[in-house]
């Protein structure tokens, strides 16, 4: 990469991370000013040091410059209740991380910088240990996080529940799943809540699509990368929740798909 382009990948690096900050900071009701080595206060009326922020800014910039790092991420990104429309929720995230702390089932996570500098610590779902229910039985079926959220970065319509509000689709991937080497696994099948996948004659999971609302329950349980029974090449777990696009269609991570392999 030229220097001249190198540079405006700095430059356009730096104004995107210096205004999600500056809205950062607006929300918190910040005051202090942002001098170069001065402490800006965060959104949970902590210290952050400007220097540090800098620094690792520095660092993903140089990474963008070789290529490392991409403005936008390649991957799908499952989001949480009110956060389908991805283009609104990039643009209106302040990184506020009220969110993640609200979440009673702590399935709420930042997503990382390898997805995109512009999709860095907004919201997404983490289905390893639980599923989300929509705060079912922590606020009646009122999603916390949405309700929380101080922007539009999480809105849910009017009228929406946890039945026509889909947070993506359940997928299984069959030669990673135990069930279909006959061992008779059938977790995710119990645990669905929503009646979304049946067994075939072969007692083997299948999920039906049209029901699925992707809340992560089977995800949760899944046990294909537990104890010793990790299947050949497997990077993920055999069913997995992937986002919609627009047009309503599943969007598969290159790993599935086997492309970029």
């Amino acid at each position: 990469m030229d220097s001249e382009k190198l540079q405006d990948t700095r430059t356009e690096a730096t104004e995107a991370i210096e205004a999600a900050e500056a809205e950062k900071t607006a929300a918190a009701g910040a005051s202090q000013p942002t001098a170069e080595g001065s402490e800006v206060a965060s959104a949970e009326g902590g210290l952050l040091d400007r220097r540090s922020l800098m620094l690792g800014a520095g660092g993903a910039v140089v990474m963008l410059g070789l290529g490392g790092l991409q403005f936008v991420g390649s991957e799908p990104i499952i989001r949480p209740p009110g956060g389908q429309d991805e283009d609104r929720l990039v643009s209106a995230c302040i990184r506020c991380e009220k969110c993640y702390e609200i979440c009673p089932r702590n399935v709420i996570a930042p997503t990382h910088i390898e997805a995109g500098i512009l999709n860095m610590r907004t919201p997404t779902l983490d289905f390893d240990d639980d599923y989300c229910d929509w705060c079912t039985e922590e606020n009646g079926g009122d999603p916390l996080c949405a309700k929380v959220c101080p922007t539009t970065a999480l809105a849910l319509p009017a009228g929406a529940d946890v039945l026509n509000t889909i947070i993506g689709k359940a997928v299984i991937k069959e030669d990673w799943c135990l069930a279909y080497r006959l061992i008779g696994c059938r977790f995710c099948y119990d645990a669905c809540p929503y009646e979304a996948m049946t067994l075939d004659e072969n007692n083997r999971p299948h999920v039906l699509t049209d029901i699925c609302n992707g809340c992560g329950a089977c995800e949760s349980v899944c046990v294909s990368l537990q104890n010793g029974s990790i299947s050949s090449g497997a990077t993920a777990r055999a069913i997995v929740v992937h986002p919609l696009d627009e047009a309503g269609q599943i969007i598969l991570p290159s790993y599935f798909t086997g492309e970029g392999a």
